[in-house]
């Protein structure tokens, strides 16, 4: 169902600046773009972004949640302005694949009872070998199942889907001591963060020989494995601007509604969304100031302040005559 509201005129739309997120060349997905790299066990999520620091040439790379050292999977690699997303990659859900030691007397179906019972909110105090300072918080399980058990060993595979900031170490002790029995983590896989899963996933050493390949002039592999900043956020709640709007957006001015030519629905003051522009490109992720049902309704006043300029501040004119 389409939940976007049309606002004014149709837009007029340039072929002369900006363009397709997708027909970007690889210094620009460079500049600003997201790579899933699969962390191998033993290195720290620091480390490994270091690593890839290195192979890029870059000074700015940082990366979205952080994995311990032994557990493997999905780290989100946030180049050049993508580290702005920092934020948001942080808070969005993450999936996780984990092997529990349980004691053999208890079976698959006792478990798998604990299991159900973990559904929904449930307090989740950070392990002592987090940095993070250890206090009563709440964290909201998705979904949490039982995938395979090893009854004679008492190895057991869960998948859990969880609020961004779930310690599955801390969900480990707890299913323990809801069984009475000690509950260890022995393995952790991220399979999924955000719209991110599994198959977008790529080893180091796939980053380091299409490093290599893209210095030798062979920049197709390299761009296989960087993706634009705006598919990570294809999923959020959003609002498109005119081309004449952007420059000001990214200086940033808030967006007044004569700016608007599309929004959508249902959202509030203080929510967050996208600002895209006719091309798809993400300029800038804003707070609503209004609501967003009755933009289509005003003629003026502001209705998002910009957070995050996302866009070059040269890639719009400041003053565009509205022509193609």
């Amino acid at each position: 169902m389409n939940t976007k509201i049309p606002v004014g005129d149709s837009p007029v739309i340039s072929d002369k600046y900006g363009q397709s997120p997708y027909d970007r060349d690889l210094s620009q997905l460079i500049q600003s773009g997201i790579i899933l790299v699969d962390k191998p066990p033993g290195p720290s999520s620091h480390q490994l972004a270091a690593w890839a620091r290195g192979i890029l040439g870059l000074n700015r790379l940082g990366h979205g949640g952080t994995l311990d050292p032994f557990a493997t999977g999905g780290l989100t690699l946030l180049l050049g302005k993508a580290t702005r997303l920092t934020e948001f990659v942080l808070s969005t859900d993450k999936t996780y694949v984990a092997v529990l030691k349980i004691d053999p007397k208890h079976d698959p179906l006792e478990i798998d009872e604990v299991l159900k019972g973990l559904n929904g909110e449930i307090y989740n105090v950070p392990p002592l070998e987090s940095a993070v300072k250890v206090r009563v918080r709440t964290r909201v399980i998705k979904d949490i199942r039982l995938l395979e058990s090893d009854v004679g060993s008492g190895l057991h595979c869960i998948r859990v889907s969880c609020q961004a900031g779930t310690y599955i170490r801390t969900l480990a002790r707890d299913i323990g001591l809801m069984l009475g029995s000690e509950c260890r983590l022995v393995e952790l896989h991220r399979d999924r963060t955000g719209i991110f899963d599994q198959t977008m996933l790529c080893s180091m050493q796939q980053l380091t020989d299409a490093a290599l390949l893209a210095e030798q002039g062979d920049e197709d592999a390299l761009k296989k494995l960087i993706a634009p900043v705006e598919s990570f956020l294809a999923k959020m709640p959003g609002a498109w601007v005119r081309d004449s709007a952007i420059a000001s957006i990214c200086h940033g001015a808030p967006l007044a509604v004569p700016g608007i030519y599309q929004i959508d629905r249902g959202l509030g003051p203080g929510d967050k969304i996208v600002l895209w522009s006719g091309k798809g490109e993400a300029v800038a992720i804003g707070e609503l100031t209004v609501e967003s049902d009755e933009v289509p309704r005003m003629s003026i006043g502001e209705a998002i302040r910009p957070k995050v300029v996302l866009m070059e501040k040269n890639a719009y004119p400041s003053s565009w005559s509205g022509r193609k």
